[in-house]
């Protein structure tokens, strides 16, 4: 260990009252960071695990001036060619009124082919009773959200009138009930594509197309690409434009703010060590008088910026971590209107990576703050911090 480093050391158990400011200043504004950035990265990855994991990454609709896509199963081969592509499901969906008893509601009901569908939003997962794949196997069948069939007092077997303007009337019974935790479950029901035809009267055409990527980033390049087909084509991107700006805007605004607050409490440092300059002016003229170079004099004082730093930044994420921890402990009362209805807890997420990286930041801001009082020491006349002593 070098002496620069052990001066730096007593000097800094010496002064055990500004020790304690400096490193307490640092730990609080480390610590406020660490809940904040804890916090924003769980509502983020919380999105992308009920959201975009459960929805078309590219949705695929008509040509221009069409309400149909006609020889779908062409432009299905032709979509599952292009590089990416992990999924392909076709589907006819409308608005249709659902009676059962004397409780009616409209929804939106969904002609799909069950096995393609799953493979998009994993459906199966969502099945609280009956199956989802029996739509696949049986005739005039549907299943529907958890809302919905509360709001219709139905039970798995029930036979539910299905009717809309110009559209052939149905009973169907129901197979299934499905649970999201989104609005998705008082305003969908799924229905063979076979049945969807049948109801809307509209055989061997669908109206749109749900595309799965292995890559979700790559959305709007393979929307792109779907276009040159000659049909319209969205990336889920496009689709939640909105709540990506207002995440990507909060993220960032968040990280500005508490990292001036990091900033302040950094040059709060600086503060301590200038002091620490003024009233240890006599021990750098004696080091000085001893031989000690002007680079040893700057290093003392930077490695004390440097130590005060990494144990504000230690404690203030250590303390963080656990109080953003205790956070995601606190039980919220869900919302099924709003995208994020399934969560029931304060979404929280801890990352290795960004726990070093803040670590890091903290510590190289400190000594790059320590800078200035370590060049300031340096220039103490040896002479007069002697004989004024």
């Amino acid at each position: 260990m070098s002496y620069e480093l052990l001066i730096a050391l007593r000097q800094i158990r010496a002064r055990k009252f500004q020790t304690l400011l400096s490193v307490g200043a640092i730990a609080l504004a480390v610590m406020i960071l660490t809940i904040s950035h804890s916090i924003m990265v769980g509502v983020t990855e919380e999105f992308y695990n009920t959201s975009v994991d459960k929805i078309p990454h590219v949705s695929v609709s008509p040509e221009e001036g069409e309400d149909y896509i006609y020889l779908y199963d062409t432009l299905i081969e032709r979509i599952s060619s292009i590089e990416g592509i992990a999924a392909v499901s076709p589907f006819l969906t409308g608005q249709a009124s659902l009676k059962f008893k004397d409780n009616s509601l409209n929804s939106e009901i969904r002609g799909i082919i069950p096995s393609q569908e799953n493979e998009i939003g994993s459906i199966e997962e969502d099945m609280v009773e009956g199956s989802f794949q029996e739509l696949e196997f049986s005739r005039n069948t549907v299943v529907i959200g958890s809302k919905l069939a509360e709001k219709l007092e139905v039970n798995l077997g029930d036979f539910i009138n299905v009717s809309f303007p110009n559209a052939n009337p149905l009973s169907l019974r129901v197979v299934g009930i499905f649970h999201t935790g989104s609005s998705l479950d008082e305003s969908l029901t799924y229905t063979s594509l076979h049945t969807a035809q049948q109801f809307y009267d509209a055989s061997n055409v669908v109206n749109g197309i749900s595309v799965r990527l292995s890559d979700f980033n790559r959305d709007r390049e393979i929307a792109n690409e779907i276009k040159k087909l000659g049909y319209n084509a969205e990336g889920w991107t496009e689709s939640y434009s909105a709540i990506l700006r207002t995440l990507a805007l909060e993220s960032t605004t968040d990280n500005i703010i508490y990292g001036l607050v990091v900033v302040i409490a950094s040059f709060g440092v600086v503060s301590t060590l200038n002091l620490s300059v003024i009233s240890a002016t006599s021990q750098i003229g004696m080091l000085r008088a001893m031989g000690a170079p002007v680079s040893s004099i700057q290093k003392i004082f930077i490695f004390q910026s440097g130590i005060l730093g990494l144990l504000g930044a230690l404690i203030g994420t250590f303390a963080g971590i656990l109080i953003a921890l205790t956070i995601g402990q606190y039980e919220i009362q869900p919302d099924s209107s709003d995208v994020y209805g399934s969560i029931s807890f304060i979404p929280v997420a801890v990352h290795l990576m960004d726990t070093l990286f803040i670590i890091f930041a903290v510590f190289l801001l400190n000594l790059i703050t320590g800078v200035y009082p370590a060049r300031h020491a340096a220039k103490v006349d040896p002479i007069k911090a002697i004989t004024s002593k």
